[in-house]
């Protein structure tokens, strides 16, 4: 359910700079989207530097909540159930230095300590024990959509410690549209996938596979059947697929396939748009470009989905998960903007390496100048005990005299791709 916040981000940095025509478009669209100011409903925030600019050098935590609401078309999809409930929710870190990002979904069956929440009414629920989706229903009174998610969110800053900065909401059906716009998505099935038709009607073989948007909602939603973990009837291998969805459909967007062909991107666009609710830095079309053009040279690599360490348990007489101390762990390292060691990041310029004027930066030795230990003038070339030959220790003589064999680069591992994801 949660692709859409990558397909926005993905398809937004370049519409910001194309034709008139794209412009058009593209504010056509971004005007559907429902703007969610939370305002005093969310108890932690974080406050921007530069508020005209508020991605500027700063990590990003995005919380995508899909939701299972049963209204309209979302009906034809799931049938008719009452109230207001959290269907899937991720969040999504964007490092500062926008070299990497990570996706970490939320169990929906964990049992977490839900805070005080204000209701449509203006009263305050009691904190109480439950499992983590009853945040958006609990939290909604059963009518607001801008409660339920204001809610989840303090539920999120409160349990990992990781507080969001900014939110989207997307109902099932925008899958359809989102998907179908970018032609389907390609992915490569190591078994045949068979679900249930008492929960969801999906019957896919083995090996590539063009999934279209009726399918993906199947594929999103199945949770019994044959193939893939179905048989276990878990939404943690439901997680497991979703991540490996979301991540196939990143990977798509980024590629030359989708932002080189300019029907696929303005379908892309209205389908993403006008399926979310979001914060206003999120539904700002300026704002919103700006931090789609800061990524604009990630690394499919380091977008990494992670997935949250858990246990089976029961509280009372309700059969639930519980986080196991390593999930902890995780949300410390996202909060403090440190990579997962899975990420690849960007080398330093050297510090010998010649700035834009040409000169040597600062700490880089000498180049031709005579070295305090006795470099000829002329040549740059050792003549003492300790002098450089212009580029510091690893170029030339080591002190002493001796010389030093440069450090090998380490390679980086290879990528592990997600079950589904072609290589």
């Amino acid at each position: 359910m949660l692709v859409f916040r990558g397909v926005t981000m993905g398809v937004i940095g370049m519409m910001a700079f194309g034709s008139a025509a794209a412009a058009t478009a593209y504010h056509n669209a971004i005007s559907q989207i429902e703007v969610q100011d939370l305002g005093d409903l969310v108890t932690e925030q974080v406050e921007p530097k530069d508020p005209s600019d508020p991605f500027k050098d700063e990590p990003v935590n995005l919380l995508l909540m899909g939701t299972d609401i049963r209204d309209g078309t979302n009906a034809d999809i799931g049938g008719t159930v009452t109230g207001m409930r959290s269907d899937t929710t991720m969040l999504v870190h964007i490092s500062a230095d926008r070299q990497w990002m990570e996706i970490v979904s939320i169990p929906r069956d964990t049992f977490v300590d839900l805070p005080s929440c204000q209701l449509p009414d203006g009263s305050q629920t009691q904190p109480y024990r439950d499992k983590f989706n009853a945040s958006f229903d609990v939290g909604s009174g059963g009518t607001s959509l801008k409660h339920a998610a204001a809610c989840t969110i303090n539920t999120v800053n409160a349990v990992t410690g990781v507080t969001v900065t900014n939110h989207a909401v997307v109902k099932m059906n925008g899958v359809i549209d989102v998907v179908n716009a970018i032609g389907g998505v390609k992915m490569c099935l190591p078994e045949a996938l068979h679900g249930d038709p008492a929960s969801a009607r999906i019957d896919l073989p083995a090996g590539e596979n063009r999934i279209d948007g009726k399918t993906a909602i199947q594929f999103l939603r199945v949770r019994k059947g044959t193939g893939m973990g179905l048989e276990m009837g878990s939404d943690l291998t439901r997680i497991e697929r979703q991540q490996a969805f979301i991540n196939a459909t990143l990977r798509q967007i980024l590629s030359a396939e989708t932002l080189a062909d300019p029907t696929k991107t303005f379908r892309l666009i209205n389908a993403a748009l006008g399926s979310l609710s979001a914060d206003p830095a999120i539904a700002n079309p300026g704002k919103v470009a700006g931090l789609a053009w800061s990524l604009r040279e990630i690394e499919k690599r380091n977008i990494i989905m992670t997935k949250i360490p858990v246990f089976d348990t029961t509280e009372g007489t309700t059969g639930g998960l519980g986080w196991s101390p390593e999930a902890g762990e995780i949300f410390a390292r996202i909060a403090a903007d440190e990579p997962p060691e899975e990420v690849v990041l960007a080398e330093p310029e050297p510090s010998g390496s010649p700035s834009v004027s040409g000169e040597v930066q600062e700490g880089s030795g000498d180049t031709g100048g005579g070295a305090e230990g006795g470099a000829d003038a002329d040549t740059g070339t050792d003549t003492g005990e300790t002098g450089d030959t212009g580029t510091g220790e690893t170029g030339g003589a080591a002190e002493g005299g001796g010389d030093k064999p440069a450090k090998p680069k380490p390679k980086p591992s290879p990528e592990v791709l997600l079950d589904g994801v072609c290589a």
